[in-house]
Order: structure tokens, then C-alpha cells, then sequence
């Protein structure tokens, strides 16, 4: 009897059924997905389709770290959709950037350093930092900086999550990055967020 694909059998996340399963993750995570710790990421807004590529490279060992190895091994398929639809589900809280870094975090944020052949980060990632579900690049407003440098580090010093093309992209723009560079963008992400409506109106020429 041919075994069925798991990927076919799985549902969209039912974010109702994913908050109880989700439970588990709110020691590190926040039970909202908004992390206290900074070492964890936060995982509000973040999109069902990432969150899902990210547990089965954790369960699969491409993706390697030993506490979340652990908790997305006993994970369905469908457990994981519920999971990444009840964090795409909660709203992200905005951090707050180092002032000092702002002005070189944004540049390359927003433009990139064509001479050193560091693109934009908003070009995968969009301009307030909400990612594209779509092609599975993550939201990354107001995600804590130091998760972010630590990251942007280990990619630069060889660390991969994956051999496919997408799991390529960031360590190859990632040694291209000094330490400032990476200090600097990281922050700028932890203060980036989408205006809000009563924000863009307070902010309209009167």
C-alpha cells in the first residue's frame, strides 16, 4: 500500500486548535508569541507558511538546535499548520531601536550597499518588516535585535539551515556584513512596525 504524503493530508491552520497546541512554546516564546526573553524570537505575526518550513527543519535536522529539535519531533504536519496559524494570528509588539543606529541600520535596510553586493532588505522582507508569506520570507518588525545579530552572526560564520537555493539566500548576504553592519540592521529591525492607522493620521499634514 503506497504511503499517503503528509504535505496532502495537512489542512490550513485552524489557529483555535493551535493555541492549545501551542502551549508548549509560550515558556520561550511568550503564550502570545511575543517573546520576554530576547535570546528567543518572537513568533507573533509571523506567517503560517514560515513557521511550518521552520518545524520541519527543525524536526529533520536541517535546521539544527537541540530545544527545538525536541519539540517539533512528536509534531503532524497538521500540528504545525495549527501552530503557525494561531502565531500568524496574534499581533507583534513593537521594540524599540538604539538611536545611535538608526541612521545606518536604515540604509541598509531600506537600500542595501550596492558596492559590497548587500541588497535591500525590504526586498524580501518589505518595507515595515512584514515579510512574504508567499515565498515563505519571514516578518521581521519589531523582532528582538539581539535574536536577530545572533542570526545574522551565525550565518555570516558558516551556519546554514538547509542546502536547498531559499535556505542559501541569507547565509551569502550574511558574510557580506561587518559586525556594525549586522549591530546596526539588527536594530533597526527591533523598531520597525507597520504604522497604524492613528498613527498615519497624527502624522498627515494638518
Amino acid at each position: 500500500m503506497p504511503v499517503a504524503d503528509a504535505h496532502a493530508e495537512a489542512k490550513p491552520g485552524d489557529a483555535k486548535a493551535g493555541q492549545g497546541k501551542a502551549a508548549a512554546c509560550g515558556a520561550c516564546h511568550g503564550m502570545d508569541g511575543n517573546s520576554a526573553d530576547p535570546q528567543y524570537p518572537k513568533l507573533a505575526g509571523q506567517s503560517e507558511q514560515y513557521i511550518v518550513r521552520q518545524l520541519e527543519s527543525f524536526k529533520s535536522g536541517q535546521r539544527q538546535n537541540p530545544i527545538m529539535l525536541g519539540m517539533a519531533s512528536p509534531l503532524s504536519v497538521q500540528d504545525m499548520h495549527d501552530i503557525g496559524a494561531y502565531f500568524a494570528s496574534q499581533k507583534p509588539l513593537p521594540g524599540v531601536a538604539d538611536q545611535a543606529l538608526v541612521a545606518e541600520g536604515e540604509k541598509l535596510y531600506r537600500e542595501g550597499d550596492t558596492k559590497r553586493g548587500i541588497p535591500a532588505c525590504m526586498a524580501c522582507h518589505s518595507i515595515d518588516g512584514s515579510g512574504n508569506p508567499g515565498a515563505m520570507y519571514p516578518h521581521l518588525g519589531g523582532q528582538h535585535a539581539q535574536y536577530v545579530e545572533a542570526q545574522l552572526k551565525a550565518w555570516h560564520d558558516g551556519a546554514s539551515w538547509g542546502t536547498d537555493a531559499h535556505a542559501q539566500i541569507m547565509p551569502a548576504i550574511a558574510q557580506k556584513l561587518d559586525a556594525h553592519d549586522i549591530a546596526a540592521v539588527a536594530s533597526y529591525i527591533e523598531g520597525l512596525h507597520a504604522a497604524t492607522p492613528d498613527a498615519a493620521s497624527a502624522a498627515a499634514p494638518k
